[in-house]
């Protein structure tokens, strides 16, 4: 019998505008977004609270912010960190940092001091971009990191001037203290812009080099660089602008932040694109998602589930009706339950909800349902043109029979090229070729794909294999759960063992009670086998979750350890 997942089933129910290969152009960032301003210099390439920016603008603001980069001394392959929100100097920086030749790294809020200075250090940033609110962790880790200069932005840059003004006077507009650091350049962002030339910067980059060095946790150690290079970012960006048929005309309205490497991906891909795109300063303001909903209609929406979640709650995205002018609807970076599905489709559209996988060290994307064939409840979707998955079994390295669970191992040209400095990690990732994800899954017949678990989030009990993703998902089906999480705990009666702890969120007006408990387990114990039980149950207000959404279930075991 031949490798199954070696045949490409999932070709066969692949959109008929969609090819099984590609054609690639070799062209980079800067390359393909000069075409894009030389075709449409007076379309709005950002939307933001209220205010438009040209392409023609983008491009004159990024050339001016190269200038100064240069002038700052940085060379090619120089790291410059975005620890920003979605605010047109993030736009700005990642394109004149291409411009410059340089590189970036996205630097998530919700890092702790010392995970930034660790991964400042590990990076060797020269300089940071950051705003004003967020601008005290920055100057928190100044001594231990290497960076030179900090660019400080506001949310009220690029704004009308009365705008600007009423909006911090009224405190509508949040703004905070900039402080010296001693040792380090600290200067506004348009101090950064001011007397530069706005001649065109095309510093060379070909295929291979470096694009951007995003950070990854891994199952052990701190957070590690993964490179992404032209190729590998723009040959992702070519998959996903065929696979979701994004147009010049499309406008995009994503929530997802430019820092990870899901927000920095729709961005950039539709930027070289010329797609419109709305600026989402602040991902958890349902109100202005709202509000961009309807006034600006937006061809598609992406946004991670905790956010559609605290949308469905409200009355007024209910009454919204977007089915005119939405094409679809995506959810990434953390699972979206079915029976939530048809809720959201009642709003957006039926058919027009799709789920994708994907991960940093893939640039990122690498399984998606299709944009109109059939999209199955639960399933990730099938394999990008030139992508090939299989699945296998986790102790003996051998293709698994569809249906049965398997490790996920990629290839594709959007691969990344290896983790900074750390040749080991990179050995242990990717052997020949393969990117081994530590993700499980299951595949049909048809070649659709479904997530199962995490590898290092399988809980083993007394030998037995239990995937808490599925024990999450039933768990959900219950009338009274909102969200649910579940792990393994060491087992102090079985040493070597695990067993099940649960943490849940119940909805709104529930009851957080020992009864509420031993139901639970009298539901779970109709749809479960008994050693999938959980000894452990936790009722908790929310989630320890990623700036993505992403249930953090490291946290959790040290939460529920204790």
């Amino acid at each position: 019998m031949g490798n199954v997942y070696l045949e490409k089933p999932w070709l066969k129910n692949y959109d008929k505008h969609v090819p099984p290969e590609l054609r690639y152009e070799e062209k980079s960032f800067t390359d393909l977004f000069s075409e894009v301003v030389a075709r449409y210099p007076d379309k709005t390439a950002l939307i933001y609270l209220g205010r438009s920016l040209t392409f023609r603008d983008v491009d004159v603001l990024s050339n001016q912010l190269a200038h100064f980069f240069i002038k700052s001394g940085l060379k090619p392959d120089d790291v410059i960190g975005m620890h920003l929100p979605n605010i047109p100097a993030h736009y700005i920086a990642v394109l004149a940092a291409q411009k410059a030749g340089c590189i970036t790294t996205g630097l998530s809020p919700l890092m702790t001091a010392h995970e930034m200075a660790h991964q400042l250090a590990d990076s060797g940033t020269k300089i940071v971009f950051t705003v004003d609110v967020l601008y005290s962790k920055v100057a928190e880790v100044a001594g231990k990191a290497p960076f030179s200069t900090v660019v400080v932005s506001e949310i009220a840059d690029f704004l009308p001037g009365v705008k600007r003004v009423l909006g911090k006077l009224l405190k509508k507009i949040p703004t905070a203290e900039v402080k010296p650091v001693p040792g380090k350049t600290v200067l506004r962002f348009m101090e950064a812009l001011k007397g530069m030339p706005k001649d065109r910067v095309a510093v060379k980059r070909t295929f291979d080099d470096t694009i951007f060095m995003m950070y990854t946790g891994g199952t052990t150690g701190p957070a590690k660089g993964a490179l992404l290079t032209q190729r590998s970012y723009l040959s992702n960006r070519q998959q996903t602008l065929a696979w979701l048929d994004i147009k010049p005309e499309d406008i995009a309205l994503s929530a997802f932040p430019l820092f990870h490497i899901a927000g920095l991906a729709l961005g950039g891909f539709t930027m070289t694109q010329g797609v419109t795109q709305i600026c989402v300063p602040n991902p958890r303001d349902t109100h202005f998602i709202i509000e961009a909903l309807k006034k600006y209609r937006p061809t598609f929406f992406v946004n991670v589930p905790t956010v559609f979640f605290e949308l469905l709650k409200k009355p007024e995205f209910k009454a919204l009706d977007l089915k005119g002018h939405l094409k679809w609807c995506m959810s990434a970076a953390a699972p979206f339950p079915a029976e939530n599905i048809k809720e959201l489709e009642s709003i957006i559209g039926e058919g027009n909800f799709i789920e994708l996988y994907g991960m940093t060290e893939m640039s990122p994307v690498m399984i998606c349902n299709p944009l109109k064939g059939k999209k199955k409840p639960a399933s990730i979707g099938m394999p990008f043109p030139d992508t090939v998955v299989q699945l296998l079994d986790t102790a003996t390295g051998n293709p698994v029979a569809p249906g049965e669970p398997g490790e996920i191992v990629i290839r594709g040209p959007q691969l990344m090229r290896e983790y900074f400095n750390k040749p080991e990690e990179t050995a242990n990732a990717v052997r020949n070729g393969w990117m081994h994800t530590g993700d499980v899954a299951k595949m049909d017949e048809d070649g659709y794909f479904y997530l199962v678990d995490r590898v290092k989030d399988m809980v083993i009990v007394s030998g037995f294999k239990v995937f808490t993703r599925e024990l999450d998902e039933i768990l959900v089906t219950h009338r009274d759960v909102q969200m649910a999480a579940s792990i393994g705990l060491p087992d102090p009666e079985r040493p070597g063992s695990e067993r099940v702890g649960c943490a849940i969120v119940l909805h709104e007006g529930v009851e957080k009670t020992d009864a509420k408990k031993e139901e639970i387990r009298a539901f779970l114990k109709e749809r479960i086998a008994p050693y999938k039980m959980p000894r452990v149950i936790e009722f908790m207000d929310e989630l320890p979750t990623s700036g993505v959404g992403k249930v953090l279930k490291r946290e959790l075991k040290k939460m529920m350890s204790v």
